[in-house]
């Protein structure tokens, strides 16, 4: 089966209420998924949670409905972290988890993302199944069950997912710290702090107050990436030990130190790698991150002799990498480690199967707690950053990259222009209308001189595909900001 159109590397995306994300595709979705995932088992089951933006009622009620169709019963999880949706589909005994959520992107965007019985992603070809059948024209009209299923609210299961991430942590204690948390008015805006708290944290939440209209806006870890100063005059102000930032389903978060430096998913690689591996508990002396990484995190790697494993961009590649891992004669708490520079950190064992801001968030702080580290900043600086930036471009459409010729003409300048060039990384965003471009460099380059050549490239593109006067941001992945 050829691969889905409509499932990116995280799920289906778009704007809500048109193609795919209106009601009437979303229930059709529904239906199509109790087919492909849940017709083998007698009373098959799926739990359902979602973020907080307006459309998401919307769209859960026409998923519900096709599930309801199928005859698959439905737990109701409300407002919950995607992560969250993925731990509970185990200890529910469900086959399915759904979520309803677009991350960290604009509010008037919404998604669905599919978990299995195990809580993780489904592969592609499940995708592709799911996908074909959700638009053949005689889905209602054939298939359907003896009987249709029924929804019950499944709130009270937040709090096992609270319990298990705190439980994690036996006899941590966090009263002498002091936390500003950026919620991002989303999926964690009750969690994140909650969690904390329990622990005896001092927690100073911002943008905890959604009102389904300002999700992520000007809000949450990747505007945080974009404007730490932000967040670094809260920490400063409120006198805190450091900041953080969840997205907007809380599978992301960085953190913010008291001089304003980004902690970002390449030094929490590092810091956690140390600090797991000292207790053999690194599965596979590993770490498994993808190709937008820093050089800086590779140096770590080879200098504390763990095994490197590049993948694609999205973490459901970085977990199939982690699965292979061998956790032959591990230690039963072992974990797999791996992630992606943007704060998607993935901690694998039996009970959790994808990236969870929080619980990154709490392993982080009692890494500080136990390492007796003077600071944050003291802790992340095992990672030595080289420079680097991404460029992110509004495009109308992808014209395969290979046949825009002014595009090879500037590869060739980067590589004439920049001898220290390290990396370079062009491609399309898997959920989002953008072409980006990675370029990282050695010391003989500053990032203003990588930004100048990324814009070049990106107005290559947006040339090829029709996209006049589009927006073009380029990230300083070094420092943090916007260049």
């Amino acid at each position: 089966m050829s691969a889905p159109k409509l499932f990116g590397t995280d799920g289906i995306r778009g704007q809500a209420g048109k193609f795919p994300l209106e009601p009437s595709f979303v229930l059709r979705l529904g239906l199509a998924t109790a087919q492909v995932l849940l017709h083998s088992n007698q009373r098959p089951s799926a739990v359902i949670g979602r973020d907080t933006r307006h459309s998401g009622q919307m769209l859960q009620s026409a998923l519900t409905a096709g599930l309801l169709t199928g005859g698959a019963n439905v737990i109701d999880l409300g407002v919950i972290t995607t992560p969250g949706v993925a731990y509970l589909v185990r200890q529910s005994g469900a086959q399915a988890g759904i979520v309803i959520s677009a991350s960290h992107n604009p509010v008037h965007e919404n998604g669905v993302k599919l978990f299995n019985a195990q809580g993780f992603k489904l592969r592609e070809t499940i995708e592709a199944e799911v996908e074909k059948l959700a638009q053949e024209p005689g889905l209602f009209e054939s298939g359907l069950p003896e009987r249709f299923g029924h929804s019950v609210d499944g709130a009270s299961l937040r709090e096992l997912y609270i319990e298990d991430l705190v439980n994690e942590h036996p006899g941590l204690r966090l009263d002498h710290l002091k936390i500003v948390m950026d919620c991002a008015n989303g999926a964690a805006f009750q969690l994140g702090p909650e969690c904390f708290t329990r622990l005896g944290a001092n927690v100073v939440a911002i943008n905890a107050t959604p009102s389904g209209l300002n999700i992520n806006a000007q809000a949450g870890s990747e505007h945080i990436r974009r404007h730490p100063q932000l967040l670094g005059e809260l920490v400063r102000q409120y006198e805190a030990d450091f900041g953080l930032a969840f997205d907007g389903d809380a599978d992301r978060v960085v953190l913010l130190d008291k001089e304003g430096n980004i902690i970002d998913g390449d030094h929490m690689l590092g810091i956690l790698g140390r600090y797991l591996d000292r207790r053999k508990q690194l599965v596979g002396r590993a770490i498994v991150a993808t190709s937008m990484r820093n050089s800086g995190l590779l140096d770590l790697i080879d200098s504390e002799g763990f095994k490197f494993i590049e993948t694609k961009v999205g973490d459901k590649y970085v977990a199939e990498e982690l699965l292979k891992l061998d956790r032959q004669g591990a230690n039963p708490r072992a974990l797999a480690l791996g992630g992606e520079q943007s704060g998607h950190i993935l901690l694998i064992d039996e009970q959790h199967t994808t990236g969870d801001g929080i619980r990154t968030a709490l392993y982080l702080a009692r890494v500080l707690v136990e390492s007796g580290a003077a600071s944050l900043t003291e802790l992340a600086s095992c990672v030595k950053k080289t420079p680097q930036i991404i460029a992110s471009a509004h495009v109308n459409s992808k014209p395969p990259l290979d046949g825009i010729q002014e595009l090879k003409a500037l590869q060739q300048d980067l590589a004439t222009n920049l001898p220290g060039l390290l990396k370079k990384e062009l491609r399309y965003s898997g959920t989002e209308s953008l072409f980006r471009a990675m370029l990282e460099a050695d010391q003989r380059h500053s990032e203003a001189e990588l930004a100048d050549k990324a814009r070049a490239v990106c107005l290559a593109v947006q040339k090829a595909s029709d996209t006049q006067g589009g927006l073009i941001e380029i990230l300083n992945c070094t420092r943090g900001g916007v260049l």
